[in-house]
């Protein structure tokens, strides 16, 4: 699991940031960016020495700051379970084309090859970018002629 899918599996939910300086930030993950980027509200905010502490209404936390995020073991679950449920679902259309026979760069001139044509001499290095043209410079180009 990738932290950003769990980042915006999290949202709306209750987490602790902790940042490199050691101050911690307890609220809910309202949004948060590519760049892990977050922006919370009903923010707790401790000093990094835990003497004093803050009520924030909003607050962002740049995301190369951050040290740490802790979240709740329900929302890993959750998070878990949707991205498996979506590899479940996506697990068939792996692997090239299902409903025809060429090979994953398939069609005239490929460089997939046909099922059918297996076991022939030469069959899995044909085609090319032309339909009929071969390989290399051929006997009247290049010759001089």
């Amino acid at each position: 699991m990738l932290p950003l899918a769990l980042l915006h599996g999290a949202q709306g939910k209750p987490m602790l940031v902790e940042l490199k300086n050691g101050e911690t930030f307890n609220g809910h993950l309202i949004q948060c960016d590519n760049f892990m980027n977050l922006t919370m509200r009903e923010v707790y905010q401790t000093s990094a020495n835990g003497e004093q502490f803050w009520k924030l209404p909003e607050c962002y936390i740049r995301g190369n700051t951050i040290k740490y995020i802790r979240v709740t073991d329900n929302v890993i679950d959750q998070v878990k379970q949707q991205e498996d449920a979506y590899r479940q679902q996506n697990r068939t259309s792996r692997g090239g084309n299902q409903t025809n026979e060429q090979g994953s760069r398939g069609g005239s001139g490929g460089r997939g090859f046909s099922n059918s044509n297996r076991g022939g001499p030469g069959t899995n290095r044909g085609g090319g970018r032309g339909n009929d043209r071969g390989r290399g410079r051929g006997s009247d180009r290049g010759r001089g002629r």
